[in-house]
């Protein structure tokens, strides 16, 4: 060790080893003999945040067991320190330099790391990956920069170190840079910086080297310094996931946790995925006095608003001007860690946030084997401890954030049977067919007026909610006759139901459109939808026989969906024996039925999610003042 870097560690002043004005979060990746241990122990050592006398310690051991001195020792002792709980846990040490405090997450491990990455429980904000300069890129060296892609580490910089090894040729290096920057361009991974070092010697550690004049970079030191901490979550966009809504006779109040920025009182929220608006009128809490006007990232709060929108669990409050992403299918990087393997096709749970969603992985793009980090194409299945890029269809639209945006929306977990079985990251978000169709339903929802009496009014005045329940199927399934039941079921038991016959469309509101225009069909689907959409406004049960004009069931289903969003679409498909019916279908009726025991059944599913919500006889009357 030269004279210069003791002199370093022991004059070191107090004012640049105390109070850190802020914390960042560092993973440090590198093969075993790459020179990790030693990178950081020479951090430690020429930033003077070691243990007074801890350096000398070191010296004296190695002198008396015949060792050459390394820098490694350094770190090895001041791990084995955090072992007998003098410094902090034994998952991360630190180091201060100019006004920061850098926390390097221990990862010993490829699958340490990555269960530590990918369940956020040591999240690194920012990398620093190791490349022997003697052994050049290699595949393990390959796969670690592969591996902070899969993970969401973009804020990183490459350090090629034991250039002394090589006798500090430029030429070495520049061929190293090449090789891997095109290496990583593959998946469009651009590192901030890349560092010719020796950590050995503490050339471009702490201070720029006499040996590599032909680099004017930053050094590793200066390069941290220029990782940007991660925006304070109170200061980022408004994210409040729903947890439960709470009523309290004529007040309901939506509660949650506030992930993301801050809320306030005559905030205007936009609620996603239903598009609802409305006004923030109070904050509550459990025995606050006097009330709160405001609240921010962290805090659980409870809130009315200025009218009784329908929203439920699972939705994402937000300010317009910063709404989070919309879709039926993401891009994720997922850690599986189930029992049995990942199945292309396959049901699961996908949990975000507070929202729970029925989905299946509809393309498996690539899959990484943590115990080898060998990489496996055209696989239809995700064994334990596989990482991999997949793609993810949900049943309904979910509201989400990329995870380089938003950590707690940008996460995610998948449960197989009950068990938590997989957690990843959400990298990008998936055009869907209904993309045009929800922007739209957006807009409109935005500038929907309202009237004095409101969805609950209704509900309560009526007994039921609004919903639609969509009969779909081939000719001579006997659809028709079904739905005409059901409607007249639901009269009889006093409920505010309407066959809306999608044909009659044509005899006005269609009658400008012509067969002969390719966007014919998916016109009519529209303009049903949005039909639909003014009687549900009104309270009413909508029982639908549209013909699919020309479209798949399913993409018929969907896109009604979306315009109707967030009242319940009840899909009954109507088959002849031996037929399946498409995805999303709730009840399916194949060859000849029994329609009133058919019939009541479907007024059964209605009970069961909410629709039908009161005896009949039961119901109030509602006063309004004029």
């Amino acid at each position: 060790m030269n004279q210069g870097s003791i002199e370093r560690v022991n004059h070191m002043t107090q004012h640049e080893q105390s109070k850190p004005q802020e914390s960042l979060n560092i993973v440090i990746v590198g093969h075993v003999d790459h020179g990790k241990s030693t990178l950081v122990g020479r951090l430690y050592a020429d930033t003077g945040s070691l243990p007074e006398g801890k350096v000398e310690k070191v010296q004296a051991i190695c002198r008396q067991q015949g060792k050459e001195f390394e820098y490694a020792f350094l770190f090895d002792a001041f791990l084995e320190e955090q072992e007998q709980g003098i410094t902090i846990d034994t998952a991360r040490t630190f180091f201060i330099w100019n006004g920061r405090q850098y926390i390097i997450i221990d990862a010993p491990g490829h699958k340490e790391f990555l269960k530590n990455m990918i369940s956020g429980a040591a999240r690194a904000e920012a990398a620093l990956l190791l490349i022997d300069a003697l052994e050049g890129v290699r595949e393990q060296s390959k796969k670690h920069g592969y591996l902070l892609s899969l993970l969401g580490v973009t804020q990183f910089a490459v350090v090629v170190n034991k250039m002394d090894l090589v006798g500090y040729r430029q030429d070495v290096f520049d061929g190293i840079e090449k090789e891997y920057r095109e290496f990583l361009g593959q998946f469009r991974a651009v590192p901030q910086q890349m560092i010719p070092v020796s950590a050995k010697m503490g050339d471009n550690i702490a201070t720029r080297s006499s040996h590599m004049n032909w680099y004017q970079g930053p050094t590793v030191l200066e390069t941290l310094a220029l990782f940007k901490k991660e925006q304070v979550r109170s200061e980022q966009p408004l994210r409040f996931p729903l947890q439960d809504v709470y009523k309290f006779d004529a007040r309901r109040i939506l509660a949650g946790r506030i992930t993301a920025g801050r809320l306030k009182v005559g905030d205007q929220l936009v609620f996603s995925p239903s598009n609802k608006t409305a006004v923030v009128q109070s904050l509550e809490g459990f025995n606050v006095d006097p009330p709160r006007s405001d609240a921010q990232a962290g805090e659980s709060v409870g809130i009315t608003l200025d009218e009784q929108i329908f929203v439920e669990r699972g939705e994402i409050a937000s300010h317009r001007d910063s709404i989070p992403l919309v879709s039926t299918a993401i891009r994720v990087n997922l850690f599986w860690m189930g029992r049995r393997p990942l199945e292309k096709g396959r049901k699961y749970v996908l949990r975000l946030a507070t929202r729970e969603v029925a989905c299946e992985v509809a393309a498996i793009h690539r899959i990484i084997d943590t115990a080898d980090l060998a990489q496996l194409q055209e696989s239809q299945s995700v064994a334990k401890n596989q990482v991999a890029e997949l793609t993810l269809r949900v049943k309904s639209p979910l509201a989400f954030d990329l995870s380089s945006s938003f950590e707690a929306t940008g996460r995610f977990v998948l449960v197989d049977e009950y068990d938590i079985a997989g957690g990843g990251i959400i990298t990008e978000l998936v055009h869907d067919e209904q993309e045009g169709l929800r922007e739209e339903a957006r807009q409109r929802e935005y500038a929907w007026l309202t009237g004095d009496v409101r969805a609950e009014d209704r509900a309560r005045q009526y007994g039921h909610r609004a919903a639609i329940v969509l009969f779909t199927g081939s000719a001579q399934t006997g659809k028709t006759f079904l739905a005409r039941r059901v409607e007249a079921l639901l009269v009889a038991d006093s409920r505010h139901a309407y066959l809306l016959e999608g044909e009659n469309l044509l005899q006005g509101l269609d009658a400008d459109l012509s067969a002969a225009d390719p966007s014919f069909a998916a016109e009519r689907v529209r303009r049903y939808g949005e039909v639909a959409r003014l009687l549900i406004d009104t309270g009413l049960i909508v029982v639908s026989t549209s013909k699919t004009f020309g479209i798949n069931y399913q993409r018929m289903a969907e896109m009604i969906r979306t315009l109707v969003q967030p009242a319940p679409v009840l899909a009954v498909h109507m088959s002849r024996a031996g037929e399946e019916p498409p995805p999303n279908t709730d009840l399916h009726f194949a060859g000849p039925q029994d329609f009133d025991a058919a019939a009541r059944q479907i007024l059964d599913e209605l009970k069961q999610r909410g629709v039908l919500i009161e005896p009949p006889g039961t119901r109030s009357t509602i006063q309004y003042s004029i």
